[in-house]
């Protein structure tokens, strides 16, 4: 790992991107939890953050009774990739908002045309 950071710290800065997201936005998540882990699902040491649920775009009047859409920051994998306490801060901050649009139905093409990628 190029940077080295405790679980609480980096829970921390996880806490602190999702204090920067709009109230307005966070007051519209429905149904969903934000996760930390240590490693990616095996297959994809490079994953950063997953989301895994049914976007709020694609929930229709049968959307009912479901467990909560999951988003997962993945520590390790953000670790490795960075150089510096900085650096993990932003990618954290990154990672947060481009799971949390996924949970607001906006695909990777479209976090990537705009900056989120």
């Amino acid at each position: 790992m190029a940077v080295e950071m405790s679980r609480e710290r980096f829970e921390e800065l996880v806490a602190d991107a999702l204090d920067e997201v709009p109230q307005e936005l966070l007051n519209l998540m429905r149904n969903v939890v934000i996760l930390v882990e240590d490693e990616s699902p095996p297959g994809e040491p490079e994953l950063l953050g997953l989301y895994e649920g049914h976007a709020l775009t694609a929930r229709g009047w049968d959307y009912a009774g479901v467990l909560p859409d999951r988003i997962t920051i993945y520590r390790h994998p953000i670790l490795r990739i960075c150089d510096t306490d900085d650096d993990v801060v932003e990618e954290v901050a990154v990672t947060v908002v481009h799971e949390i649009a996924h949970h607001f139905g906006i695909d990777d093409d479209r976090l990537h045309e705009l900056g989120w990628g």
